[in-house]
């Protein structure tokens, strides 16, 4: 009877004890409040807080990545578009994300939305499509820059998507059409003018040997008559036979 006496407090004790055990991962930390009252930090391993008295909140230290949901933003030039991010953090001090904010995964997700169509507002629609990396680096230093007291660093922010409407798709189609066509005149113009300087310089120097055109000729000849389709009647210049009737007169 005494040792069933003794018995039931040890497994009051025990049972007391175990209730108080906690496992963290590696990827978390652990904030104890006692009575209320913040006490420490926890990091990963088998650990016990005092039950009924302490109070453990776990938090993920790993990156999350956040969608931003599309918002409805007036460019510079005052383009209405659509407009969704991602928007990449994660905790570094999980003692301040719990204590500082009531929900830092919320609270980061609405001061993105609300930055991303700040700043936005402030850029024009060639820009936003354009400049993309810039836009993105300046979104990311401002929502850290907030963020910064909660413990959370934002290590990213990519526009994901930029959403038109149907009149300015078709007026950038038409843009983009007439600027193909401006390249390919250009390409033509300068073509034409390199193969205008060639035979302005072919023509000097056949100029100054009239021996050069009557090669020319020939070799003209021997590349028509190659076609043994056709029948081709050429007139003999008689540039070509003077230089052998002057050599035989002579």
């Amino acid at each position: 009877m005494p040792a069933l006496g003794l018995f039931v407090p040890v497994l009051l004790v025990a049972g007391w004890f175990i209730l108080g055990l906690r496992i963290i991962n590696e990827y978390e930390q652990g904030v104890v409040l006692r009575l209320g009252r913040y006490v420490g930090l926890r990091t990963a391993g088998l650990k016990w807080i005092v039950p009924f008295i302490d109070r453990m909140v776990i938090i993920d230290m790993r990156v999350t990545a956040e969608q931003v949901p599309p918002q409805d933003v007036i460019t510079r030039d005052n383009v209405s578009v659509k407009v969704n991010a991602v928007i990449f953090f994660r905790v570094v001090q999980a003692d301040r994300a719990f204590l500082q904010v009531t929900d830092f995964l919320f609270a980061t997700s609405q001061f993105a939305q609300t930055t991303l169509r700040s700043v936005l507002g402030q850029v024009e629609m060639d820009d936003l499509l354009s400049q993309r990396d810039k836009i993105n680096r300046q979104l990311q230093e401002i929502i850290d820059r907030h963020t910064e007291p909660w413990g959370v660093k934002v290590t990213a922010v990519e526009v994901k998507q930029v959403d038109l409407p149907d009149e300015m798709r078709h007026a950038m189609a038409r843009q983009a059409e007439a600027e193909r066509e401006r390249r390919a005149k250009v390409i033509a113009a300068e073509g034409e003018l390199q193969a205008a300087t060639k035979l302005g310089e072919a023509a000097n120097i056949i100029a100054r040997s009239p021996g050069a055109l009557q090669l020319r000729y020939l070799q003209t000849l021997v590349e028509i008559s190659g076609d043994k389709g056709t029948n081709t009647v050429f007139p003999l210049p008689l540039d070509l036979i003077r230089p052998f009737l002057e050599e035989k007169a002579k």
